[in-house]
């Protein structure tokens, strides 16, 4: 049975009724806009690699300027701001969905669409987007059903993390996302970044401005 579907004894909403609460952390601001027309699709955007210098970050940050560029308005996060404990149902059941989570499952849920850099370990998704994403899916109403996502990957090897992003893509289709076909896994990563941190190589750097301009697209088409 998937996490989404396990049997929840209490509302995520209602974090602690059944034992000691998580500790409260302060409260982000909202990403949506204060005026009620916004044209511009909202994207959020993470990595899941906890890494100072990841390559992935590098990676996300080219997309992020491309989506910005191609009419996006993005929200650039770092999961380091939301730390969560390995997903446990005894856990769960006692303390309720933890803050961080509940702060990340609001961010899902104000935003139109995903923006996601899927590191590779060991030919699998990092535990850390695992574990992120598992935390989101117990909140009720599923917040990642509906979503457009877009995921983009970076490796020091020769396929680029693509064995990660077909994973995450598999992953956050089953969740209900409307997954771009569009792709970016940029391979040998660590030689594919000038100082200023933007691709030097022209095919993957198109790559990435293809990803970016499908996920504002698709995501404007649904919005109509």
């Amino acid at each position: 049975m998937s996490l989404a579907g396990r049997k929840r004894g209490f509302s995520p909403r209602a974090a602690g009724a059944a034992g000691k609460e998580w500790p409260q952390l302060p409260r982000r601001r909202s990403w949506i806009p204060d005026s009620p027309v916004n044209p511009s699709p909202r994207i959020l955007a993470f990595s899941g690699s906890a890494r100072r210098d990841s390559l992935n970050k590098k990676l996300l940050a080219v997309v992020v300027e491309a989506a910005r560029a191609a009419g996006g308005e993005v929200a650039l996060i770092d999961l380091n701001d939301f730390p969560l404990p390995l997903y446990h149902g005894d856990l769960e059941d006692e303390h309720g969905l933890p803050e961080p989570a509940r702060q990340l499952v609001r961010l899902v849920t104000e935003h139109h669409a995903l923006l996601i850099a899927s590191p590779e370990y060991n030919s699998l998704i990092t535990p850390l987007l695992k574990n992120t994403i598992d935390w989101c899916t117990r909140a009720e109403p599923n917040p990642f059903a509906g979503k457009v996502a877009a995921v983009v990957s970076a490796s020091p090897g020769q396929y680029g993390g693509v064995r990660s992003a077909q994973l995450a893509r598999h992953l956050l289709t089953h969740l209900g996302c409307h997954v771009v076909p569009a792709q970016c896994s940029v391979p040998r990563a660590d030689e594919a970044f000038d100082a200023q941190g933007a691709l030097t190589d022209t095919r993957a750097r198109k790559a990435a401005e293809r990803v970016a301009a499908e996920l504002v697209r698709t995501t404007l088409r649904l919005l109509d």
